[in-house]
């Protein structure tokens, strides 16, 4: 049996952003578990949720969410607190879903969507049009083709060996072109995406990709039209790993932040870090620090005029000696 592939090109901008949001995530586990708290999880979910709502033309922020969540009253129009509702209770189950399966991100629309829609959990019988700046910029497959072309791309996912980085962006964009649901489709294939991911690393349950689509909505919709122009989806997965490539390192900052060794100077993080991985590179430094390599090679430099470190062997193979006093 053939199982249908996606239409995607690897490039060597995909396989740099892969390799570097897979180095900046080995450094994220070595973050303490005691710091990486419940009220730090909940501030990223909070963000991911309202960015992907705002995405949605949804006007709550992120206080009114926050509050939405604890119990507290906000005034705004039924259907925004509805939509808030909904979107708290799918990604409150975020962690259940089995990606692989289309059961469960059926279960993820008629959670988000219940409350909106009659149909929540069921796939469109009508079609649609997805409408850009300069009209219909897409119309979506007809209804009765649905459930066959999500069925393929479940099946696709099932078994493709692809990165999970790229799987999940990839799927993304596939879900958009087939704009299964009549309303949700935005918000559901973000969703999805972070739940590919998670199933990669946990740690990506909690890193709020979706506000960081929201900071650059129009590339989001500009990569999703580009995508559809040339018949695969490579603009819009090249789009996706900067989008995470950036909420990945705005995690790592936001963990310095509540750290109180993020007040050392960066000189004394390095020679710490240097302490711990006598093989430590200057590119993973710049990932961990979230400092330019730049930065990283002035520090060091220091370091060296200060005869706390030395460099012994070739850039690739050779380590720091580092003289703890």
């Amino acid at each position: 049996m053939n199982i249908y592939t996606p239409p995607y090109t690897i490039t060597s901008k995909m396989l740099t952003l892969t390799n570097d949001i897979s180095e900046m995530i080995a450094t994220i586990s070595t973050i303490k578990k005691e710091r990486n708290t419940p009220i730090l999880r909940k501030k990223n979910r909070v963000r991911s949720i309202t960015g992907s709502l705002q995405i949605e033309g949804n006007t709550l922020s992120q206080e009114e969410i926050t509050a939405i969540i604890d119990g507290k009253r906000v005034l705004g129009s039924v259907k925004e607190i509805e939509e808030v509702k909904g979107a708290i209770e799918s990604y409150e189950h975020i962690h259940e879903y089995d990606p692989k399966k289309l059961e469960d991100l059926l279960l993820a629309h008629k959670l988000m969507m219940g409350n909106i829609l009659n149909n929540a959990g069921e796939f469109r019988a009508s079609n649609v049009g997805i409408y850009g700046k300069d009209g219909v910029s897409h119309v979506a497959p007809p209804p009765y083709k649905v459930h066959d072309l999500m069925r393929d791309l479940f099946d696709w996912l099932a078994i493709t060996k692809e990165h999970p980085l790229i799987v999940s962006s990839v799927f993304h964009y596939e879900f958009e072109f087939i704009h299964p649901f009549s309303d949700g489709n935005g918000r559901i294939g973000r969703l999805w995406q972070s739940v590919i991911l998670g199933s990669f690393r946990e740690i990506f349950y909690f890193i709020p990709i979706e506000s960081v689509v929201k900071e650059y909505q129009s590339e989001y919709y500009k990569a999703l039209e580009e995508a559809g122009s040339c018949g695969e989806s490579t603009p819009f997965v090249e789009f996706m790993l900067e989008s995470i490539q950036k909420a990945v390192s705005d995690f790592i900052k936001e963990y310095q932040k509540s750290d109180p060794k993020s007040s050392l100077k960066s000189d004394q993080k390095i020679f710490t870090l240097m302490l711990q991985d006598s093989k430590i590179t200057i590119k993973e430094l710049s990932l961990r620090l979230a400092m330019s390599e730049s930065g990283i090679k002035k520090a060091i430099n220091k370091l060296k005029q200060e005869g706390k470190i030395k460099r012994v062997g070739s850039a690739k193979g050779g380590y720091w000696e580092v003289y703890d006093e």
